[in-house]
């Protein structure tokens, strides 16, 4: 063996014991006549002691080859264990080092483009570009090690709920509704192409058909989208599928399933999950995932502000406001930083107007010469401010744009504030959602979640009369203002099924052509069924306190979905192309 313990494991008690160790140089310290080298493997660092000892022709030449080595160096070495002189606490091995009796290099490193350190002097592309090397550091290795811990606690989870996991197929069809599939080109049927699954979702419904009444995957899926901090072109989901079911059966059970991850993983007992209706999130914090962290709720301020000559208020659809609690020290500069922030493209507000709430308790505002003080007494009372508060006023022409806006001012002031602890979690599940959207682009309804999600019960007479009205039977779970996972109960009636198509426009030919089997699989008892999936990335991002998922997956990709260590993607042969009968034909610029 090249190895008989790890760069971890070794303590006091194996003080005086014969060990062979194998791993990569994570620094060198010369200091003389010695030397000590800090061994690494994924378990830990050990570390290596080399002192030349007077007449002692292979200590001599021991230190000599230690002095030679290189970060990044493959070893072998053999020694014994001894107690340190200069022990290092924050090591879990740091009461103990080798004295090296041998060593074998078993393989020579160049310099690597960045320092192997948890402080690290890489950049993001350069990390990206070696990122083989970027997962020997430890807070990188550590991150899989969570998901690795997380994914297997869902599968011992779920197996002991009586879930089957079963595999579905990679290379699929391309189905409307939803983001841009990722397609692939068929070499035997020319001209015709497979897609990439943005999710499992028709698979699995038919799997309900086939009488598996509870199936989880955790399955690849991939969908052509803008990338940003917790996107990336392809994505791992805890897919789940459950029948006979309905909402609050499957609520409970991946409520205990979340329950059970933060129990295992982070030793909290989560309390159960408060529900908030879609309407509420959008009304309170303009996002229908709400960051519950902090409270800083909108307060719709219409019937407090219009009316008295200030023309952007007057002359608003919505004005809204949020109480920063303590935040009245707030100086002129920091406020007009923040009105700035509002105006940014990403944002998209015209402006910010503010009031204190004195010492005193009195009101100051930027828009005093509007209001008189008993105006802006009733604003204070609204908005339940008190001393030392400020309070952020964002008006529009359009309600849920400005709510929108809002919702990026409160987050922002958050995080100023200190409210966004990463280590604090709040969740909550998000009920009720709009059954459609309506698509400026398209100028048609399209379905919020996808095609296939039910109607709640009670709003199914809408269809008929009032479709923008109808609610889904659907849900979200929120953890820190992400949605985490997300789901739905499904229609199992080919009628209703029809129905949902012919609203979002699709011929009953165009329906038989894109979801025939489905439809027709119907047709032979379908159970009552729905289920939800989680974003594992998501998840893991969240338990390790991470900025992106990009983070906790182990080869991503770049804002520009890009793969910067394999150069994909990138062009392929002509042979390749001709096989496959496609032609490359450039933009015109």
């Amino acid at each position: 063996m090249y190895r008989t313990v790890t760069c971890g494991e070794l303590r006091l008690a194996d003080v005086n014991k014969t060990v062979t160790l194998a791993g990569w140089v994570q620094r060198i310290r010369k200091m003389g006549a010695m030397t000590f080298v800090d061994l690494r493997d994924r378990y830990g660092i050990t570390q290596l002691a080399f002192q030349e000892v007077a007449g002692n022709e292979q200590s001599k030449a021991l230190l000599e080859q230690a002095n030679k080595l290189g970060r990044e160096y493959v070893l072998q070495v053999t020694g014994v264990v001894k107690e340190r002189y200069s022990k290092n606490a924050q090591l879990p091995t740091g009461d103990i080092e080798i004295e090296v009796e041998s060593i074998n290099v078993l393989n020579p490193a160049a310099v690597p483009p960045f320092t192997i350190e948890d402080e690290t002097d890489g950049g993001d592309d350069i990390r990206m570009k070696y990122r083989y090397l970027d997962l020997r550091r430890s807070c990188v290795r550590k991150n899989l090690e969570l998901r690795h811990k997380m994914a297997f606690e869902v599968r011992r989870y779920l197996d002991e709920q009586g879930f089957l996991e079963v595999e579905t197929p990679v290379l699929v069809n391309s189905t409307p509704e939803g983001a841009r599939d990722f397609i692939v080109p068929s070499r035997m049927n020319p001209g015709q192409f497979y897609a990439l699954p943005q999710s499992p979702q028709i698979l699995k419904q038919l799997l309900m058909v086939s009488g598996f009444d509870r199936y989880f995957q955790i399955v690849k899926c991939f969908r052509d989208e803008d990338l940003r901090a917790d996107r990336q072109p392809e994505f791992t989901q805890i897919d789940c599928e459950m029948s006979f079911v309905e909402q609050e059966d499957i609520l409970n059970m991946f409520e205990g399933m979340s329950r059970h991850l933060f129990k295992v993983i982070k030793g909290i007992d989560l309390p159960k999950l408060p529900r908030m209706t879609w309407a509420d999130a959008m009304k309170y914090y303009g996002s229908d995932k709400p960051d519950t962290r902090f409270d800083m709720r909108f307060v719709e301020l219409m019937d407090v502000l219009k009316g008295y000559g200030f023309s952007v208020f007057d002359n608003a659809a919505y004005i809204g406001g949020i109480c920063a609690k303590g935040a009245a020290h707030y100086t002129r500069k920091q406020i007009d930083q923040l009105t700035e922030f509002v105006k940014r493209p990403q944002v998209g507000a015209k402006g910010l107007v503010y009031a204190r709430v004195e010492a005193d308790g009195t009101v100051k505002s930027s828009v005093d010469k509007f209001y008189s003080p008993q105006v802006l007494e009733k604003l204070k009372e609204a908005m339940q401010a008190e001393a030392g508060d400020l309070i952020l006023i964002l008006s529009g022409d359009d309600a849920n744009k400005t709510r929108k806006q809002l919702s990026e001012l409160r987050l922002e002031m958050g995080s100023q504030l200190g409210l966004r602890d990463k280590n604090k979690y709040s969740c909550l599940w998000v009920v009720d959602f709009p059954m459609y959207e309506w698509s400026d682009e398209e100028q048609r309804l399209m379905a919020m979640h996808h095609p296939f999600t039910s109607p709640k019960p009670e709003d199914i007479p809408l269809l008929d009369t009032n479709p923008a009205a109808v609610r889904a039977n659907a849900y979200d779970m929120v953890i820190n203002g992400v949605e985490v996972g997300g789901g739905s109960i499904r229609i199992h009636d080919a009628k209703l099924q029809e129905k949902v198509f012919e609203i979002l426009g699709f011929t009953p030919e165009q329906a038989q052509q894109k979801f025939g089997f489905l439809m027709n699989a119907f047709k032979y008892g379908a159970p009552p069924h729905g289920g939800l999936a989680y974003g594992l990335d998501r998840f893991v991002s969240l338990f390790a306190g991470l900025d992106s998922i990009r983070d906790c997956i182990a080869f991503p990709k770049n804002n520009q979905g890009k793969d910067m260590m394999l150069g994909a993607p990138g062009p392929v042969d002509q042979i390749q192309l001709d096989e496959l009968q496609i032609k490359f034909v450039p933009q015109k610029q």
